[in-house]
């Protein structure tokens, strides 16, 4: 059997930006042991793998594997799959349902002139603060000090709305650029219970970058140790609830355009909104562009 996939370049407008993943869109029959060999043989910092829903009234069961293991949730590759799904549409819809490990992922598809172009996910489950480190256990995993990490609008802290992170503030654009992952401080502070990346960001902002509310960066275990990420949409949205959630706002949305992967040669610009209700958080949402890069069909040994 013929099994076709496509690879897109997610929250970006143009080609070798953003953050690569793999599509595979006929995964019916696959083993997860499967899954894994092709999620590693691809080397993508995740690849999805698209079958039947186990709910007719859902679009898609979509599976999300990194090179390591699979992971119930993440941002780039709902967008991406949404966007992968949607183009190939006669009829592109407006919004798909994927089922998840974490449960189920509304996918809103955005469009310009008739043309597909992105997408934006709903955060599928709730903001969680979870556990808090010192300004030196932050800094450290990415070879900073102390005095570069803001703790006056709050502590580092992990928090997830599905995946969840670490996540600081920087004082300066320039100590986000200097920012390396430390594997020694990984070593001490990660695997926690909860999670094993950090995610920071600061509000200094270069003039002559795209125009961005924030620019962030994210280092996690990779397949050959520690690596950098170039567009984390279950982070992003993550820290944007967290800031949402800090801002006192009672009613309305907060946006925040966010750039990401800048300090690796993969500009990407991740769109966030949460949308708030007398105090509380109602949704939180990511989204951005997508450019289709390659598709192919492969085969696997045994397989009919």
């Amino acid at each position: 059997m013929q099994r076709r996939y496509v690879t897109v370049d997610v929250f970006t407008d143009r080609a070798f930006g953003g953050n690569p993943l793999a599509v595979v869109l006929d995964a019916g029959g696959l083993s997860t042991a499967q899954m894994q060999a092709i999620a590693t043989e691809f080397n993508y910092s995740e690849t999805t793998f698209v079958l039947p829903p186990q709910d007719a009234a859902h679009d898609a069961q979509v599976r999300i594997f990194t090179v390591r293991s699979e992971i119930p949730f993440a941002g780039h590759p709902n967008v991406g799959t949404a966007f992968v799904l949607a183009a190939q549409a006669l009829r592109p819809p407006a919004r798909l349902l994927f089922e998840e490990k974490v449960g189920l992922v509304p996918v809103e598809i955005l469009t310009q002139d008739g043309k597909v172009v992105g997408a934006e996910l709903t955060a599928p489950q709730p903001l969680k603060r979870l556990t808090l480190f010192s300004a030196e256990q932050a800094a450290a995993c990415a070879s900073l000090s102390s005095a570069d990490v803001r703790t006056d609008r709050h502590p580092p802290q992990i928090v997830s709305v599905g995946l969840p992170f670490l996540v600081f503030e920087v004082a300066t654009r320039e100590a986000l650029r200097r920012a390396k992952p430390d594997a020694a401080a990984f070593a001490r502070t990660f695997p926690c219970d909860e999670s094993d990346a950090v995610y920071f960001y600061t509000r200094d902002v270069a003039d002559d970058e795209e125009p961005c509310d924030l620019q962030a960066r994210m280092f996690h275990p990779g397949s050959s140790g520690l690596s950098e990420d170039p567009a984390t949409g279950s982070a992003t949205v993550a820290a944007a609830a967290l800031l949402a959630d800090l801002s006192g706002e009672r009613d309305g949305e907060l946006r925040l355009r966010i750039g990401q992967g800048v300090d690796m040669g993969r500009p990407s610009l991740l769109l966030t909104r949460v949308r708030m209700q007398a105090g509380a958080i109602v949704s939180a949402h990511v989204g951005g562009g997508c450019a289709p890069m390659m598709q192919g069909t492969f085969w696997l040994a045994g397989d009919d």
